[in-house]
């Protein structure tokens, strides 16, 4: 497109430094937020004021900030579920079913030590919760492990597989919890039986130690995949499967590698949902939301271009916008969805930023105009 002497035209990026890809995605936040303020002016709200309450309540209110927490590390494990197989060239679309499963496992482990009828002090905590956790990860490894073997085994349609997955772990919740299903709350409920308080999540520094495993995975993981040989591997079967099978990369191996470590995240953020966040603590009938919750590390993992540490601001940007829009709109009296309809847009713009990691606006002074005269022709 011309602009006077200036021509505005698209360029295609060979590479895009991480400072690049953070700009792209503030101004894709930024843009995001002043778009949404367009709801907030329809309702007669102040944008500004509601965004303050938002963010305040979120990372600065003492009853705000623990939630934020939590969905924050719920959110950050996800989004590894979905990184490690997607740096490998796959879709993990299964984080809900491996989730639940996870969650399924370590209430297992502690029905089997008798959790569900015992009282607090008969549980052996030390020995207990490292098992709920290794348990956690095995059932939602188990599970990924499936869709991986299909995919490079049989070669099926890994995102088909992983979404069939989810049902199933859906109605083995349901089984497991309805009327006399073994994990039944003792008291009738439709819903699994509460853990107690000796087997909950322990905290560090009034935080979950949960934390303290995410972030340390978000570190692992990407030394892994920058410095370690099965993390090359991965990216080359990411980049081509069939040059790495050339190379000597086992397709098989790797697909199933990355689904069953992908899966025990998911499962690992089963059993931190169920063990550490306060008011939870049992698998309750509307079991489907937290489910739901899970697919946003797919957008996070998207949004961080599959890098684990740009999956961390991210995951808290996301934990902190559910956790205060939830709250400003009884703050505000807002309608019922805010935080559903504020993440939405939110996510689409910046999915579509993402167009400016592989192209960029350049303005470029074009060629120089040459006057022609048309003089006819004479006779």
């Amino acid at each position: 497109m011309r602009l006077g002497r200036y021509e505005l035209k698209l360029e295609k990026r060979l590479t895009v430094s991480g400072w690049e890809a953070a700009s792209i995605s503030i101004l894709a936040i930024l843009f995001a937020l002043a778009l949404f303020s367009i709801i907030f002016v329809l309702a007669g709200i102040n944008p500004l004021l509601a965004y303050r309450e938002i963010l305040s309540y979120a990372f600065a209110n003492p009853f705000g900030l623990p939630p934020t927490i939590n969905r924050f590390i719920f959110l950050l494990l996800c989004s590894f579920a979905f990184i490690i197989p997607f740096r490998a060239g796959l879709w993990n679309i299964g984080m809900a079913g491996q989730f639940y499963v996870g969650a399924l496992a370590a209430f297992g482990v502690l029905y089997a030590f008798g959790g569900k009828v015992s009282r607090s002090a008969d549980l052996p905590a030390e020995i207990v919760i490292p098992l709920m956790l290794l348990g956690a990860a095995v059932g939602g490894g188990v599970l990924g492990g499936i869709a991986g073997f299909l995919r490079g085994k049989l070669n099926i349609n890994e995102i088909v597989v992983t979404m069939m997955l989810n049902f199933i772990a859906y109605w083995l919740v349901a089984l497991m919890i309805k009327e006399g299903g073994a994990f039944m709350n003792p008291g009738g409920r439709g819903e699994s039986f509460e853990l107690p308080a000796s087997v909950h999540a322990p905290l560090v520094s009034n935080v979950p130690f949960t934390l303290l495993l995410a972030l340390g995975f978000a570190i692992y993981l990407y030394f892994l995949f920058a410095r370690t040989k099965i993390g090359y591997q991965i990216r080359a079967h990411g980049l081509s499967p069939a040059a790495a099978q050339y190379a000597g990369v086992s397709t098989v191996k790797i697909s199933i590698l990355v689904f069953v470590v992908g899966g025990a995240l998911a499962g690992m953020a089963g059993y931190h949902y169920f063990a550490a966040v306060p008011g939870v603590y049992k698998i309750a009938r509307n079991y489907g939301y937290f489910g739901d919750l899970a697919f946003y590390g797919i957008i996070c993992g998207l949004i961080s271009l599959a890098n684990p540490l740009a999956a961390i601001p991210v995951a808290l940007l996301f934990a902190g916008l559910t956790v205060g829009g939830r709250f400003v709109q009884g703050q505000l009296s807002i309608g019922f969805g805010v935080d559903y309809a504020l993440l939405g847009v939110l996510m689409i713009t910046l999915v579509a930023f993402q167009f400016f990691y592989r192209y960029r606006l350049v303005l470029a002074k074009g060629p120089e105009l040459e006057e022609t005269v048309d003089v006819g022709v004479f006779r």
